[in-house]
């Protein structure tokens, strides 16, 4: 009886605990404003507005990185990177964002364009950025979109409560790159590269991670590939990783993960 009383106590420290409101806080959200992603960004404007008015937080949005240093960067416990490719940063940026997340200052989620990694438009390859996703180039992409079954990994990570083990995707671009972050992030998910349709023979990875986390960074990051149609923000599964993207990801306490059975 006293041990069924101890887990009533502990259930109901638990809902309580659930109900709380999120502490506000602030986000910086870098978008694309042109190109063949606005449609994403306009989606994603809309869905983060209604988010950040019913949990509470506030959110700012910039369409280059001409005000970025450290100072502007301090206001902020969240940087969102919305389809933002990293090249074309000013050094300033640069430098300013790399101690942001080096020391921890705030969190990051990155979307799609953000590995976007190699020489572009002129641009060297920034290469602390493709050490910060895993050590990866940019190296193809289904130009002609495809739908992809992604399969969640790590299930106990916070950001992936409550996403279904399996969702689909539809009318993604699929990047693949030169090599495959695993060795140095921590997987959340993949994308199975059978279930692609239209099929797609020859753009393939074998292994695909397309959500991942970087632990070897003080910061809590989140890179989700997934960012290209504006229909992701009809797709639950989506918006639910993306929520819990955000409220994990603007904590700064060190996550530890349980222990694997």
């Amino acid at each position: 009886m006293k041990r069924i009383l101890q887990l009533m106590m502990v259930a109901c420290i638990s809902l309580a605990a659930s109900a709380q409101p999120h502490k506000p806080f602030k986000v910086l959200a870098l978008y694309e404003n042109g190109g063949h992603h606005i449609e994403y960004s306009r989606r994603a404007k809309i869905w983060l507005d209604k988010l950040a008015a019913q949990k509470g937080f506030t959110i700012d949005y910039i369409q280059n990185t001409d005000k970025i240093d450290s100072t502007f960067l301090n206001q902020y416990q969240l940087f969102i990177q919305l389809d933002y490719a990293p090249y074309a940063w000013n050094e300033t940026a640069a430098k300013a964002f790399e101690k942001y997340i080096n020391e921890g200052r705030g969190g990051w989620i990155g979307f799609h364009h953000a590995t976007l990694l190699g020489e572009f438009d002129g641009y060297p390859m920034w290469n602390w950025f493709s050490a910060f996703m895993g050590g990866i180039r940019w190296k193809d992409y289904i130009a002609a979109f495809a739908n992809g079954k992604v399969n969640v990994e790590d299930k106990l990570h916070p950001v992936m409560k409550g996403v279904p083990a399996s969702f689909l995707i539809k009318q993604e671009e699929w990047y693949t790159w030169d090599k495959s972050p695993r060795p140095n992030v921590d997987v959340l998910a993949s994308v199975d590269e059978s279930t692609y349709d239209p099929r797609q023979p020859k753009v393939k990875m074998g292994d695909h991670p397309v959500v991942w986390s970087n632990p070897n960074y003080r910061a809590r990051n989140v890179y989700i590939f997934m960012g290209h149609s504006p229909n992701l923000f009809d797709n639950t599964a989506y918006t639910r990783l993306f929520s819990n993207a955000i409220f994990w990801a603007a904590e700064k306490q060190p996550y530890s993960p349980p222990p694997r059975k």
